[in-house]
């Protein structure tokens, strides 16, 4: 089909009609007769700024010089790629203007969220316009015209600004680059913040997606009395890059019945004639609702199930741009999403109708003979700049501290109780934590505390669902919602705007907010290099219902993978942990809690795992981020009077190299690796074993590749990769870690001994499995105790260490390991004490 049959054949079409009856129009917030009417000068100010602002975001697009047309315009003027979105733009320059003009009259703490990301060119214009840019950048992009030269000529160039909004933008807690997720952060950054309004304007093309579909709920877990407030606007401007969108072909009576169940009071902004004025008045009703509320929630008499305002705000697509060109219809249509003239470089007539376009706005008449803003722009501009939406103190500001814990007071003495559950000690941390921090941490997940063992926390505080009402209006620190999505959506606002939360989840299912991570990581790597901006409290995700312990569930629900999200972020960010048992999780969690700029992975049993280290042993392990177990290695490996785990730098030369290092890194692999140590030492007692645990992933990686990462020495020293200092043969290391393989074997490369594999060796989740028993998921991923003890038997042999007795070994492990395989199959169920702790000497 041809491109012109393709085409829309009329501008800004009109939806089909539904077959609603008209009374549903009722649900609807009709516009005209409500608030305090807008008056001329407002209004020809808020006019003045917007082609202000139009004419800046199109010629950041289009122009490389002549930026105020003060000569005939060529193709000289106009940049050799043309990069940016126009579509998007009018839409919101028009609520930029009017936002400020809002703060101004009723003195507001307002943030605005741009969900378009790509919208940057109306961003910049009017940070630009209200002086913020000349604020953070200083010299640069100075209220004048060199100013203005540099920001219109160094868009999306090397050195400039990008072409969509990221923490190089003032006033910005939202990228945008992944559609779909402003509105859940908008949410997010007003939770414990009662002053705040945060305006979220959602593209009707984002609005399609899947956490935009779930995060129009989020009014259900907002407590007026102690957040503050969103206000959505969904800007129905009818396209999104080549296609319609839903929105934009659903009828008023569509639009107000979806909306009016979500639980809100829609009110619909159209027709250009009167487009100022509706708005004004719209958004002045907005402010009046979402007082109300709040002030019903504050006085004690709140109200049940309210309904939040929110608009729908419909204009053309590429509104103020090119009507038709060469016979295509722009605005108003998908011609008009990106680049409107995409030829105005070689082609006259694209040429001619750029200059036609840009010199409409009259940008003359907007900015003095140096450049600033002419009073009329500038009018309807807060009085204060930090009132203003590019300089409010939220976005900028350094992160809330957490009152600490004494996290020790919670650890769990191994003597008494040898076995306890990670997921257990965690949530009796947070517990605490929350006592501590009623406002500065919170807690999100879906519906699955529960389940994961975390339900401690509910000790001293509630769920935080304000349509329940069992756990409404009770100030709790705890989020559930079965919408991942939206979790990470309300934790990305809450610590962008300085608060700290925790996101624990089943394993299988964080690699749905894959992405989502990894946008929030970029935005906070170019946070760090903005001068102005402070440090953010980490996000922190505790793993858990592992693949390694299925239960009712099967292969669906076995899935390591967002480990490796985690680790291809830059080493900055990435932070991967993995603590053996409860006390390790606990000194942990403690840490990530008070970490700064960093995306923390922990991954943790909730069923009850021995407990191996005490409180300062954990300790000591876990700010190593590793340690030799000597407790559990060959009894002629451990140095007299040795602590039963340290780095090995305390090792007297005169002590023998082990024949075969043994490494668990994860709970159930871990406790596998403990195991097999016992059994070699019972099958193989002339057999040198080390047993190490690595609890920090990233202690592993070259040195130069991550701040964690172990010195050379160190590592040479750990894991015995000098063969001049083991008799001459190099020591084959057997790591048995919880995700994929391949993970491991990336992080050792261009370690000692990396290159060989016959001498570091990895096993670790390879995609088997079922509904099952927890021992048969170590026998059938090849990671139990008995294919360790084989493969360590087997190894020694293979790098030309010579071993007694290692062949009748390896025939008693096959033996032993078939013999549990059969009891499970015939009982449906593990062998008694089959995780009891081994004896060691």
């Amino acid at each position: 089909m041809s491109d012109a049959q393709q085409d829309i054949p009329v501008a800004n079409p009109a939806p089909l009609p539904s077959h609603l009856p008209d009374s549903t129009l009722q649900l609807g917030v009709k516009v005209s007769g409500q608030g305090k009417a807008l008056g001329e000068r407002d209004r020809e100010a808020l006019r003045a700024f917007h082609r202000a602002a139009n004419y800046i975001a199109a010629a950041m697009i289009f122009l490389r010089d002549n930026v105020l047309l003060e000569q005939e315009l060529t193709y000289e003027h106009v940049r050799p790629r043309l990069l940016g979105h126009w579509g998007t733009c009018p839409g919101l320059t028009l609520i930029w203007g009017h936002l400020n003009l809002l703060i101004r009259n009723h003195d507001l703490d307002m943030l605005y969220v741009v969900g378009p990301g790509h919208g940057a060119p109306a961003a910049l214009a009017s940070l630009w316009l209200e002086g913020s840019l000349q604020k953070y950048y200083p010299g640069e992009y100075d209220r004048s015209r060199e100013g203005l030269r540099n920001l219109i000529t160094r868009f999306s160039v090397p050195g400039g600004f990008p072409s969509h909004i990221n923490a190089e933008t003032p006033g910005a807690i939202h990228e945008g680059g992944e559609l779909g997720y402003a509105l859940a952060v908008s949410f997010g950054a007003v939770m414990d913040d009662p002053d705040l309004i945060v305006a979220c304007v959602v593209g009707d093309g984002e609005a399609e997606t899947g956490p935009t579909a779930t995060a129009w709920h989020a009014i259900k877990y907002l407590d007026p009395a102690e957040s503050g407030a969103v206000l959505p606007i969904l800007h129905a401007n009818g396209f999104k890059i080549s296609e319609r969108t839903i929105f934009g072909c659903m009828d008023d009576k569509e639009v107000i019945c979806l909306f009016s169940g979500y639980g809100y009071q829609v009110r619909i902004v159209e027709g250009m004639d009167r487009i100022h004025d509706d708005l004004h008045a719209a958004l002045d009703w907005a402010v009046t609702e979402i007082r109300a509320i709040q002030q019903a929630a504050r006085s004690g008499k709140p109200v049940v199930k309210p309904r939040w305002p929110m608009i729908v705000l419909r204009t053309p697509k590429g509104w103020t741009g090119p009507k038709e060109v060469e016979g295509k219809i722009i605005e108003g249509s998908f011609h008009s999403h990106q680049v409107p003239l995409p030829k105005a470089k070689t082609d006259k007539k694209q040429l001619v109708a750029l200059r036609d376009w840009l010199s409409s706005y009259r940008i003359s008449e907007l900015l003095q003979g140096d450049g600033t803003p002419t009073e009329d722009v500038l009018s309807i501009l807060p009085q204060r700049d930090d009132k203003k939406l590019g300089q409010a103190r939220r976005e900028h500001a350094s992160c809330t501290e957490l009152t600490p814990i004494d996290w020790t007071s919670l650890a769990i003495d191994p003597q008494t109780t040898p076995q306890s559950s990670c997921m257990r000690a965690a949530g009796e941390l947070l517990d605490h934590a929350f006592q501590a921090n009623p406002r500065t941490l919170r807690l999100f997940s879906p519906d699955e505390l529960e389940s994961n063992k975390l339900d401690a926390v509910l000790r001293h505080t509630h769920r935080n669902f304000q349509w329940d009402q069992f756990s409404r209006a009770k100030g709790g620190r705890v989020i559930e919602v079965l919408s991942e999505h939206t979790c990470q959506g309300f934790m990305q606002g809450y610590t962008l705007t300085g608060r700290h939360a925790v996101f624990p989840s089943y394993e299988s299912f964080l690699g749905i907010v894959h992405t989502m991570m990894v946008q929030y990581a970029k935005f906070v790597k170019i946070a760090r290099e903005v001068s102005w901006r402070g440090d953010t409290p980490s996000i922190n995700y505790i793993e858990t219902s592992t693949w390694t312990r299925q239960e009712h569930n099967g292969f669906s629900h076995q899935n390591p993978s967002f480990i490796g999200a985690v680790l291809n972020l830059k080493p900055a960010a990435a932070r991967v942990y993995l603590p053996p048992d409860a006390n390790s999780l606990l000194s942990t969690l403690h840490h990530c809690l008070k970490s700064l700029n960093k995306v923390n992975l922990i991954i943790g049993s909730k069923h009850p795992t021995p407990v191996y280290l005490t409180a300062d042993e954990a300790a000591a392990h876990c700010h190593r981020g590793f340690s030799i177990w000597h407790f559990a290695s060959s009894p002629v490996l451990r140095p007299a009077n040795s602590p039963r785990i340290s780095s090995g730098t305390d090792i007297p030369d005169t002590t023998p190299p082990p024949d075969v290092i043994l490494v668990g890194i994860g709970v159930e692999v871990t406790i596998e690796a403990v195991h097999a140590a016992a059994l070699l030492r019972e099958l193989c007692p002339s057999l040198r074993v080390r047993l190490v645990n690595v609890t920090d992933l990233m202690i592993l990686a070259p040195e130069d590749k991550h701040p964690h990462a172990l010195s050379r020495e160190g590592f040479v020293t750990l894991f015995c990769t000098d063969a001049t200092a083991t008799g001459g043969n190099a020591v084959p290391v057997l790591f048995n870690y919880h995700g994929y393989p391949v993970e491991v074997r990336g992080l050792l490369f261009g370690r000692p001994g990396a290159g060989d594999t016959k001498l570091m060796r990895v096993r670790g989740y390879r995609e088997e499995g079922s509904t099952t028993t927890p021992f048969d998921m170590m026998l059938v991923n090849g990671v139990s105790r008995f294919d360790l003890a084989e493969e360590a038997l087997r190894a020694v042999g293979e790098v030309g260490r010579e071993v007694e007795g290692v062949e009748a070994a390896v025939e008693e492990a096959r033996r032993r390991r078939e013999e549990v395989k059969k009891f499970i199959g015939e009982h449906g169920k593990d062998p008694d004490g089959i995780y009891d702790m081994p004896k060691f000497d």
